[in-house]
């Protein structure tokens, strides 16, 4: 929802924005100086009627885009506490394979006014959404500190990557006095970190790291049966057993390296097509003859003495 009438705008210009940190009677500002296109949000939810909507335009005679100036001074009003609380949501899943639709939905139901989702691993340490999530909630509990905010969220593993993770979360939104929702999972509900709910965190912590331990050890005993049965982990080698055979009949020939490489073509990956690059054959065949030691090397061997009465390099003795 959008609105750009004069009324609305008289009405959010009543607060200061503590966003810019413009007075009352003034336009939102951006950091760069100019006239903001749209009010910050943690201006106008100070508004009850407008704090279920999404974005607030700056009337077209404001000016958007042009530098800003001050507007005259007015009285400002007393933010007004409404009951409801304000949900904001955050959604996210670990590839772009993944979908978010099913999260925002849930979360759109639960009555979020705001959203945030990204596509990004928890292995990331900033994740640029739900950082700005957290910021709007903690603007608006500065703008509005009576007024109740929720973080919304599908389920605990999409808050943090770990436990220290997850209690420094516990800890900001302590701080703040933000309030957590989850929606499924064994511990649906709302809970405020400064009451029972910081027990709460507590006991996700410590669950949290628990999970995240048990998949490691079943990762890594899936990798030692798997390398017991010969099918080892990791991207393939670009040069397979075919072309490792091949290499080592042309070198048995004499071909040299270099050529050897222009007759190789790699069958898979994102080089498929490709001949393999002269360091890899070299590697390749340095392997196979670390594993079998070769016979009947043509290269040329240097004498360095003759023991015995035969023949040196001068003929004979």
């Amino acid at each position: 929802m959008e609105t750009t009438s004069e009324s609305t705008a008289g009405t959010v210009e009543r607060h200061a924005c503590p966003r810019c940190a413009v007075p009352a009677g003034s336009v939102c500002r951006t950091q760069g100086g100019k006239v903001a296109s749209k009010y910050h949000t943690a201006r106008f939810v100070l508004v009850p009627a407008l704090r279920e909507v999404l974005e607030v335009a700056v009337p077209a005679d404001r000016l958007p885009g042009r530098p800003w100036t001050q507007g005259p001074p007015v009285q400002a009003a007393v933010p007004e506490i409404g009951g409801q609380p304000i949900r904001v949501g955050y959604a996210r899943c670990s590839t772009a394979q993944q979908e978010l639709a099913s999260q925002i939905e849930a979360l759109e139901k639960a009555g979020c006014s705001r959203i945030f989702s990204e596509k990004i691993s928890t292995r990331i340490k900033v994740r640029p959404e739900f950082e700005t999530a957290l910021k709007l909630c903690a603007d608006i509990r500065g703008a509005a500190p009576d007024q109740a905010v929720i973080l919304v969220v599908h389920e605990m593993k999409r808050l943090a990557r770990n436990a220290a993770e997850l209690m420094t979360l516990a800890a900001t939104l302590q701080e703040v006095g933000i309030q957590l929702e989850l929606l499924s999972g064994p511990l649906v509900g709302v809970y405020d970190p400064n009451g029972m709910g910081a027990m709460l965190f507590a006991i996700l912590a410590v669950g949290a790291e628990l999970d995240r331990n048990y998949i490691r050890e079943k990762t890594l005993e899936g990798h030692q049966v798997a390398a017991a049965k010969g099918n080892h982990s990791g991207r393939p080698k670009v040069v397979d057993e075919d072309m490792l055979t091949f290499a080592l009949a042309l070198r048995d020939k004499g071909v040299p390296v270099p050529d050897i490489a222009k007759k190789l073509t790699i069958k898979t990956g994102i080089n498929a097509g490709k001949n393999p690059s002269l360091a890899s054959v070299y590697r390749a065949l340095a392997e196979a003859d670390a594993l079998t030691p070769r016979h009947g090397s043509q290269e040329p061997t240097m004498i360095t003495g003759v023991e015995g009465g035969g023949e040196g390099r001068g003929g004979p003795a």
